[in-house]
């Protein structure tokens, strides 16, 4: 069994800057992909951004230029370095991971529980 789990979500005031972390554990084999998407009450998922396992980025538009992904494969953590918070950056931000778990013949994507990161004067 493969856990993700997530951390350092904080109340912020627009123009902050947080850096969230998450942390896959258990029989892992190896991970692909890993991003992370948000979501506001009321609101659609969004991507907001991936990094490959070959180091291609993907970032959603509403965060490009203020967000950056990096990752740590040793210790199966991924970053997000979030700056010049707005309020509408709002939302419970969670980890995805393609996964391979030992005696597995096939990637799976599991998921954070979430932290919530509220941008607000």
């Amino acid at each position: 069994q493969v856990v993700l789990v997530e951390s350092g979500g904080d109340l912020m005031r627009p123009g902050g800057s947080l850096r969230l972390s998450c942390t896959a554990s258990g029989s892992i084999v190896s991970i692909n992909a890993m991003g992370w998407y948000r979501q506001a009450p009321g609101k659609q998922r969004e991507l907001v951004a991936l990094l490959s396992s070959s180091n291609i980025t993907v970032y959603g538009d509403s965060v490009k230029g203020r967000f950056t992904i990096s990752r740590d494969n040793a210790k199966n953590t991924v970053f997000l370095q979030m700056n010049s918070l707005k309020p509408e950056d709002t939302a419970v931000y969670s980890c995805n991971a393609g996964v391979r778990a030992t005696n597995s013949d096939h990637y799976i994507g599991v998921w954070g529980q979430g932290t919530l990161v509220p941008v607000s004067s």
